[in-house]
């Protein structure tokens, strides 16, 4: 029998956790020799790629049929039904550097729809989670986004290009606009994070372009279970493998072209 989603939300909830206090434990005199560049400015570690292959050798017993979309590549198969999408750690960056934001995200496609989302973010220890239809939850307690609806009431986070640079331009005017209409503009490193503050009414509004399915997929279902609005630049809904995403209260919008 196939668990439920509540079931496996709350399985993921377990493995994230215990991922990281991986993460956590080999922070402590982390290795920096072992970065490796998948990109530019793109960095991956060994604690990315273990901490993924811990993951996913945890799902695939709660789900055996299930596949995977994992940052990493550490695992190739995908399921007839069932993929999680998966980002070991979300901000790698900010781990190589020492800077104590990053998460594990993990979400869960039901054939093409997200059924549910976990991110956990390992500096505060803060799980979010939501499964479809069941509400979002930071620790166990109720969560929903923000009522604010005067923009410079409200309190905005983004991430900036770091490889595609072929939209600055039109991400500089409206970094702009936000900068003179919101009461601030928050670039955290971990979009996962991102998106469960605007889940938890921490900030308002988040967008971003250049991002994987694996950056998004948790965050997402988590804003929308906790009464927000997900969309891609154009209000539709293609913000999965678009590459572009703006998440909000459902109150506060921005000029973006």
């Amino acid at each position: 029998m196939i668990p439920t989603y509540k079931e496996l939300c709350l399985f993921a909830c377990d493995v994230a956790r215990s991922t990281g206090k991986f993460m956590a434990e080999e922070r402590v005199g982390f290795d920096s020799s072992k970065i490796e560049f998948k990109g530019l400015h793109d960095l991956v570690s060994y604690v990315d790629k273990e901490s993924e292959k811990r993951i996913i050798a945890a799902l695939q017993v709660v789900l055996p049929e299930s596949g995977f979309i994992a940052e990493e590549g550490t695992c190739s198969k995908r399921g007839e039904r069932f993929n999680w999408v998966i980002d070991p750690l979300d901000g790698t960056t900010n781990y190589i550097q020492g800077v104590p934001i990053y998460a594990v995200s993990i979400g869960l496609l039901d054939g093409d729809e997200l059924v549910l989302g976990v991110v956990y973010e390992v500096g505060r220890q803060e799980c979010f989670y939501a499964w479809k239809d069941g509400g979002a939850y930071l620790n166990n307690q109720p969560i929903q986004v923000s009522t604010r609806n005067d923009m410079h009431n409200a309190l905005l986070a983004t991430g900036f290009p770091y490889s595609d640079f072929s939209r600055m331009d039109e991400y500089i005017e409206l970094l702009k606009w936000t900068m003179t209409n919101a009461r601030g503009v928050r670039r955290l490193g971990s979009a996962a994070t991102d998106l469960a503050y605007v889940a938890c009414g921490r900030f308002d509004v988040f967008w971003e372009y250049d991002l994987k399915p694996w950056d998004v997929a948790a965050g997402a279902i988590i804003v929308k279970e906790a009464g927000g609005v997900v969309t891609d630049y154009k209000g539709g809904d293609n913000y999965l493998f678009g590459k572009e995403i703006v998440a909000s209260n459902g109150l506060l919008t921005l000029p973006i072209k």
